[in-house]
């Protein structure tokens, strides 16, 4: 059997459809970001509009001088998983420090946000007897995975809505375990949950809530824990979740909550019990960067004021995007060929990078360009953004927001 050819012809229909997912080879630039080279084709330096390390702290000298100093005593790696011999000293001060920031008893560490809620979800949902998790709508792809895996059974509400969250809650057995999980802040569309009616319905139904705050930590509230420590919810959420991936800007993902639950986690997850731990230069770059940010509020209030620039100047130019409240800006096309072909030019012409967002990462006709901007992001390169928008806009005939 010719394995390439069916291998081919899948490919063949991405790529028809306009959604066969190229990648740019760029090279961040250490004290130059949203600056790269780019090692492909276009203009050979680009700035980058699409990074999650949203607040730039990938680049932050404290950070990276960390790292440095890690490897210097530490070494690479980890030397394996932390069971058998990758547990470190820097693994265990990182923990601290994300108990801390969500003000839970404990936290445990995974190699990626994927990896978090992948293996909590599916350790939740197959270890506690007859479970059922309740899955807000758009939930991210490893929550879905999570559940899948648990092979619990699953219940999905509305998105972002407590009511029909409650019609469901109500549908069930009363004596049995429940999740409600969900996102703060969504990642595609930008919105941001409304947490206090949904902790709220899962209270009044003794539900455990399992929140994902990925695109929150760092962000939002007064030290960064994320919306859920902005409106004063955290203690009320039974997990909270996160990564060290984007606000953070280094790798890992994470989740916290009572030491019974961490230690329960721990001793079951196989997601987390067979795969090498994360080098300790890492996790003492991330301790770092948390530290930082629980006392800094500097790179917060610079992100959140070119974030308003730039809605505002796209606004003057009819440049269609999704209104929320987040620092994720949305730029609609609805157009998968027209998505990439944009992005091309914007590259190839403008030295602009930001991906084409499509089908699945998104439903189809909703494919967008997804920016966010940062705090080194400056009025000029705005500008050119803005610009660059503003003259493809009417090169591919789309159609213009009305004010």
């Amino acid at each position: 059997m010719d394995f390439d050819a069916l291998f081919n012809a899948q490919l063949d229909a991405l790529k028809h459809d306009g959604n066969y997912r190229v990648f740019a080879e760029l090279e961040r630039t250490c004290g130059q970001f949203p600056r790269a080279v780019n090692h492909g084709d276009g203009a050979p330096e680009v700035t980058v509009w699409c990074s999650n390390d949203y607040l730039g702290m990938g680049q932050n000298s404290a950070v990276t001088t960390a790292m440095k100093d890690a490897i210097d005593t530490c070494g690479a790696g980890a030397g394996g998983t932390r069971n058998i011999s990758g547990t470190n000293r820097h693994h265990v001060a990182l923990e601290a420090e994300l108990a801390d920031l969500h003000g839970k008893e404990s936290a445990l560490l995974f190699t990626s946000g994927y990896v978090s809620n992948w293996a909590a979800l599916s350790t939740l949902g197959s270890r506690l007897p007859n479970a059922v998790i309740l899955s807000d709508a758009l939930n991210h792809a490893s929550m879905i995975e999570g559940m899948r895996q648990s092979r619990a059974d699953k219940v999905i509400w509305k998105h972002n809505d407590p009511e029909d969250l409650n019609r469901k809650l109500a549908q069930l057995d009363p004596d049995r375990p429940k999740i409600v999980a969900f996102e703060s802040v969504y990642s595609m569309d930008g919105d941001i949950c409304p947490m206090k009616e949904i902790v709220e319905v899962a209270e009044a139904h003794g539900a455990m809530t399992y929140l994902d705050e990925v695109h929150g930590v760092g962000l939002y509230g007064p030290r960064g824990g994320g919306v859920s420590e902005r409106e004063g919810l955290a203690d009320r959420i039974t997990l909270i979740e996160g990564t060290l991936g984007k606000a953070f800007g280094v790798m890992g993902g994470y989740v916290t909550g009572s030491a019974a639950m961490c230690d329960f986690i721990r001793s079951f997850a196989s997601g987390f019990i067979f795969t090498t731990a994360l080098p300790p230069a890492v996790a003492a770059a991330a301790t770092t960067s948390i530290r930082h940010l629980k006392t800094s509020n500097v790179e917060r209030l610079r992100q959140r004021a070119q974030v308003a620039k730039l809605r505002a100047r796209l606004d003057r130019l009819g440049i269609p995007h999704l209104d929320n409240p987040s620092h994720i800006i949305p730029v609609m096309i609805g157009d998968p060929v027209k998505c990439r072909m944009i992005s091309d030019i914007l590259m190839d012409t403008y030295g602009i990078y930001v991906q084409p967002i499509n089908y699945p990462t998104v439903p189809k006709g909703t494919e967008r360009l997804r920016l966010t901007p940062g705090p080194l992001h400056s009025d000029a390169d705005i500008e050119h953004l803005a610009q660059a928008l503003g003259q493809l806009w009417s090169q591919c005939a789309l159609s213009r927001a009305v004010a």
